[in-house]
This record gives structure tokens, C-alpha cells and sequence, in this order.
């Protein structure tokens, strides 16, 4: 059995009761930065989920129609607004979200950073790039935390940024840390997490970031010409434990979406 198999099966479950209609809003910034392997649990779940893709200029519905939000990620930084000035609507409703509608809320990537922008925080660029799989290691404070309990305290993780949180809104709590980025993770009051880092993969995410310009010119500047291949290696070969991680995130949100 290959190891792409193993995965699939490791992530198969039954739907997950008491979830069936509730309605889930993506904010999506580019098309290969989607749900990826959320999408499955979603429908397994019967989760009524709803795309908006921002850079193609649709609309966000009204907020209120939702019970919770994620933020995926993007080539754009949080400052860009001249460039995609759709940033400003979308950084009112995170705001909004969080703060008064007080429903749960994920942010990934660049919906890590916008989370802490649109909430008084700074985001700015990093001293040296973290591109690959590398190691994030869980706080203390992640072991009882709602989103991350049951992930283990250090491990791999696909990174693909040059930006990252510098200053974290208030009240921040930090649950992770690499060694070039501090807040790989936080939750914001009861309701609201970021993580840098990405646990949405499948087999072909690599290729389809890799065919992103901004994201390819980063790739072979950080790490030379051989490096898609090797990172496509890597991350094939650490496929199930990916998708574990992304499984006990997932199980971990809906029960936080059950209690709201």
C-alpha cells in the first residue's frame, strides 16, 4: 500500500454528528490556496460551506448567515491595499467577526496575519524566509488549548512565507514557535486562532503553490533550483502525518463550533 493510500484511509470517517447544516464562510485570496484536505471532513461533516473568492472580486455575504469563518491564505501581504484594496472590506469583516459576532474563527497563513492586522497588530517581513517542511513547536499552553489539543508538542510542518506577526493584537495568547518565527500560532480571546504554518495539504498542493509566480521566485531563491522536487519528496513522505494533524484540528474546531 502506498503511502498516499495510507493516508486516505487514516482520514476516513464517519460524519461527525450535530454539524449537518451548520454553514462554514472561506475567504479565499487565490485559487490554489483553498480548503484542500478540509474540504473532504467538511462533506463528510455535512457542513454547508461557502466560498468567497475575493481576489475575483465576489462579495462577502452577510455575516450574521454563518456560525463560523476561515481565512485562507495568499501571494498578497496585509499592507497590499492599493493592489487588492478588497483587503479593507475583508479586514472589517475579520474585525467584525471576532469582536462582536464573537463566532469561531480560523485563520491560516495570510489569515493568520490579517487576524492579527485587523485586530491592531503588525505584521512585517522576516530575517530569513521559512520555505519548506520545518519544525514548529507547540507552547504549553497548547495542550489544553480547544484547537491544538492532541497535537503533538513539536512537528513538521509545510512553511511557504516571508511575512509573519510581529506585534500580536491583544490579549494574544501563543501557542507555537519556530526558531525564525515566533507567533506560528495564537488564539485571540475564546473564539479566534491563527497558525503560519499550513495543515490543509494534499498530494497536490506543493505543485499548485509552485505554480504561482511570487511563490516559485521565493522557493528557488530560498533554497536553489532542485528544491520543488525535493520539497514535493518531503511532503508526499509526510502525507499521513499531515493529514492526521489537519484531522484532530478539524475535530477540535467542530467541537468548538458545537459549544457557539
Amino acid at each position: 500500500m502506498g503511502a498516499g493510500q495510507h493516508a486516505r484511509l487514516l482520514i476516513l470517517r464517519r460524519p461527525v454528528s450535530g454539524l449537518a447544516h451548520m454553514k462554514l464562510l472561506v475567504f479565499q485570496h487565490i485559487g490554489c490556496e483553498h480548503p484542500g484536505i478540509f474540504r473532504q471532513f467538511f462533506d463528510e461533516a455535512r457542513i454547508d460551506w461557502h466560498v468567497v473568492k475575493l481576489d475575483a472580486g465576489e462579495q462577502i455575504p452577510p455575516l450574521e448567515r454563518f456560525d463560523a469563518l476561515w481565512v485562507m491564505g495568499g501571494p498578497m501581504d496585509v499592507w497590499d491595499t492599493d493592489s487588492c484594496p478588497w483587503l479593507v472590506p475583508e479586514k472589517e469583516a475579520i474585525r467584525r467577526w471576532v469582536q462582536t459576532l464573537k463566532k469561531p474563527f480560523l485563520g491560516l497563513c495570510l489569515g493568520h496575519q490579517l487576524l492579527a492586522d485587523s485586530l491592531g497588530g503588525t505584521c512585517g517581513w522576516t530575517d530569513k524566509p521559512e520555505i519548506g517542511i520545518l519544525d514548529v513547536d507547540l507552547a504549553e499552553e497548547a495542550k489544553d488549548d480547544p484547537l491544538l489539543r492532541g497535537v503533538d508538542a513539536s512537528i513538521k510542518c509545510l512553511q511557504w512565507h516571508s511575512v509573519s506577526v510581529t506585534t500580536p493584537p491583544a490579549g494574544a495568547l501563543l501557542l507555537a514557535s519556530s526558531p525564525d518565527c515566533q507567533w506560528q500560532a495564537m488564539r485571540v480571546g475564546k473564539n479566534a486562532w491563527g497558525l503560519q504554518f499550513h495543515v490543509e495539504l494534499q498530494e497536490s498542493t506543493v505543485q499548485e503553490w509552485s505554480e504561482v509566480p511570487a511563490y516559485a521566485e521565493a522557493l528557488e531563491k530560498a533554497k536553489g533550483c532542485s528544491a520543488l522536487a525535493e520539497m514535493k519528496r518531503d511532503a508526499n513522505a509526510l502525507m499521513p502525518e499531515f493529514n492526521r494533524n489537519a484531522r484532530v484540528i478539524f475535530d477540535n474546531f467542530t467541537e468548538v463550533m458545537r459549544r457557539f
